[in-house]
């Protein structure tokens, strides 16, 4: 395996870096929107799912009058 030096790990993670195409603030706004708005659909569903098993789990054990 090659040595290689602080210096040229350095050189090559920054050629590395120049490589990547970074988004545009207009993209990674739109991103975070569209994350937080998932987020808020999942959280719904998942209280929705939740309420809906509680319910049938207490019609089946006569639990809660």
């Amino acid at each position: 395996m090659a040595k290689t030096s602080p210096a040229q790990f350095i050189r090559e993670v920054r050629q590395e870096a120049n490589k990547v195409t970074w988004p545009t603030k207009k993209e990674t706004g739109v991103t975070t929107v569209m994350v937080f708005v998932m987020v808020f659909i999942a959280a719904i569903f998942f209280l929705l799912t939740d309420q809906v098993i509680a319910w049938l789990v207490k019609l089946v054990l006569g639990l809660g009058g």
